[in-house]
């Protein structure tokens, strides 16, 4: 093999970071990695800690044991040898154990003949455990102890590119003036948006949390919407709500990103015509919408004709339109109760 060339593995693996999809970066880094350690097999995993699974971003040459490296059992036994986050490069000769002592090697990897393997947990700078990094040889030759040396170097470079919130943050990052926000995660737990402040109103079990999720069902990647900034009904202040579905970035542990921004310009509708609005978003009838608000069904027409000619629309089903593509309405929801609670 030609001589190692640690400044130019290091440089490389760094411009790698900057491509645009997260599995191209996994496939560049695993490339680079190869001019070191001319491995058969590489896999780069994300954990979703919430399922307890790697998440494959990235996989090559490990086919026949695709299911046990897709299984609960693949972490547990790794964890159980407290292997799962050790974050110095390891091979299978400074394993803490015999290496057929680990069914990992013993029952799975042995069998689909691999002799060696260099791996690492990927851990961000900040301490933040991501997932795997691993590298399988059918060659006995262990990696030499500059390639460790590097593959140690590199890893903060290759955990930060492919950390799920770099990701985020750049999604939160295309919605302008953003005050406040906070991550959904898919069991309704709510968490830190790295880089942003967060809100009360934004909590698990919240009336936001709740209309957020209901909203980006209805809508899909993407939902916007104002919402009082108490969370009641009575308040004048409003802001905008912004939505953004992270059910693509992996590992798949993440709903949403909801951000806080300033409310958007609401054409002349008053708080009534924005909550008319939300009805109408739904595909609510005038009957529903007035049971809701507690008016009559004639005022919710009136209500109906003056946001079309607001919103220069022709009809109701292009003022919801409209409506729901620039955020100009309240969810339904917060419009329930009694009329006493109503402006």
């Amino acid at each position: 093999m030609a001589p190692v060339d640690p400044e130019g593995i290091v440089l490389r693996i760094a411009a790698a970071g900057s491509a645009a999809r997260v599995e191209e970066r996994a496939e560049d880094f695993l490339e680079q990695l190869r001019r070191v350690y001319p491995y058969d097999a590489a896999l780069i995993t994300l954990f979703d800690a919430q399922r307890r699974l790697q998440v494959p971003v990235t996989r090559r040459g490990y086919e026949p044991i695709h299911p046990y490296l897709d299984s609960v059992a693949f972490v547990d036994e790794l964890d159980g040898a407290s292997l799962l986050r050790v974050s110095r490069p390891m091979r299978v000769i400074d394993l803490p154990m015999a290496p057929m002592e680990l069914p990992t090697w013993a029952k799975h990897l042995r069998p689909a003949g691999f002799r060696e393997g260099l791996g690492t947990a990927l851990i961000t700078p900040d301490g933040r455990y991501l997932g795997l990094l691993w590298m399988n040889s059918g060659d006995a030759t262990p990696a030499s102890d500059e390639v460790c040396a590097l593959l140690h170097r590199v890893m903060p470079l290759i955990a930060s590119a492919l950390d799920p919130l770099r990701t985020v943050g750049a999604m939160a990052d295309i919605v302008a003036d953003v005050s406040a926000g906070a991550l959904l995660t898919r069991s309704g737990r709510i968490e830190a948006l790295p880089g942003r402040p967060g809100h009360p109103m934004v909590c698990s079990g919240s009336p936001l949390v709740r209309v957020s999720t209901s909203a980006l069902h209805r809508d899909g990647a993407y939902a916007s919407f104002v919402y009082p900034v108490d969370g009641g009904v009575r308040t004048s202040e409003l802001v905008r709500v912004t939505v953004l579905s992270c059910a693509a970035v992996a590992p798949g542990n993440l709903r949403a990103v909801i951000l806080i921004s300033a409310a958007p310009p609401l054409h002349g509708l008053t708080r009534r015509e924005l909550e008319v609005l939300g009805g109408l978003v739904e595909g609510w009838s005038n009957a529903r919408i007035a049971a809701t608000l507690f008016v009559a069904a004639r005022t919710v027409v009136s209500h109906v004709e003056h946001v079309m000619a607001k919103l220069g629309a022709e009809s109701r089903t292009m003022a919801a339109m409209r409506a729901s593509r620039q955020g100009l309405y309240i969810p339904v929801d917060l419009s329930t109760g009694p009329p006493e609670t109503l402006r």
